[in-house]
């Protein structure tokens, strides 16, 4: 969430990670405090500044990242030379075209915002100028997964997301509940709903069911890659999804549209 920090902190703080494990690092840029705003009021020096500055602080760490040019000022040590990966990560058409302005690889938060999932992928394509980083556009998006070894399994499972999302709704957040028999027990119809809107880019059930799925929004998109998160309460079960994601991921099709 690159509005609460200065470029100066995060290029330092990863090329010290891509200095520790060199070629394993990559930086995914999101434009938005992701947070209420009383923490981020907390968190940033200039809230109540109107200017957009996230595009002059996206090239403000490319160019940290960069070579060490002669009388260059202020250096990112370390952090200089590493040219960490940059993604551009969002859930509208801002981050879709901004990436694609800049040539750099984007992913989109489907996972909690799946409105704009396929127009952004589509914008994204369609506005895409190559630069040094990419020649071509590059995709992803966040899918949520919940796997077990029946489709009931995962759906008793899939109810900690489940209350996860209405209770962030209802402003009542906490740590991760566990799952629960009956939601219906747990809130109101339309927040039901609500929430099965907002979780609808997921994948939930065996192995089978989490493969179908995964590719039916693989050919929606046609993105390169899949980025997957799974909210389980249990870790062995957490561990377990995983597994079974990873397994039912072997067998897919990435039938990019580039």
């Amino acid at each position: 969430m690159l509005p609460n920090h200065a470029p100066l902190v995060i290029a330092e703080q990863f090329g010290t990670l891509a200095s520790l494990y060199p070629g394993r690092i990559e930086l995914g840029l999101g434009r938005a405090p992701g947070t209420d705003q009383m923490t981020a009021r907390a968190l940033r020096r200039d809230l109540l500044c109107s200017n957009d500055r996230f595009p002059q602080d996206v090239r403000e760490l490319q160019y940290y990242f960069g070579p060490i040019q002669e009388g260059q000022a202020v250096r990112a040590i370390p952090g200089a030379d590493t040219e960490v990966p940059i993604w551009i990560l969002g859930s509208s058409l801002y981050g879709a075209q901004l990436a694609a302005h800049f040539g750099l690889p984007y992913a989109f938060a489907s996972h909690f915002a799946p409105e704009q999932l396929i127009d952004a992928m589509a914008t994204y394509r369609e506005l895409f100028k190559p630069s040094d980083e990419l020649t071509k556009p590059y995709c992803g998006f966040v899918m949520n997964v919940v796997a077990a070894d029946t489709d009931e399994d995962a759906a008793y499972l899939f109810t900690t997301l489940q209350q996860n999302v209405i209770r962030m709704r209802r402003n009542t957040r906490g740590q991760l509940p566990p799952p629960i028999e009956n939601l219906d027990h747990f809130c109101e119809p339309h927040e039901k709903t609500t929430a099965a809107h907002a979780l609808r880019c997921s994948a939930v059930g065996s192995l089978e069911t989490v493969k179908k799925e995964m590719q039916y929004w693989l050919d929606q998109t046609g993105a390169n890659e899949i980025i997957i998160t799974g909210q389980i309460h249990d870790h062995q079960a957490r561990l377990r999804s995983f597994e079974i994601a990873a397994e039912a991921a072997r067998g897919l099709h990435f039938s990019s549209k580039d």
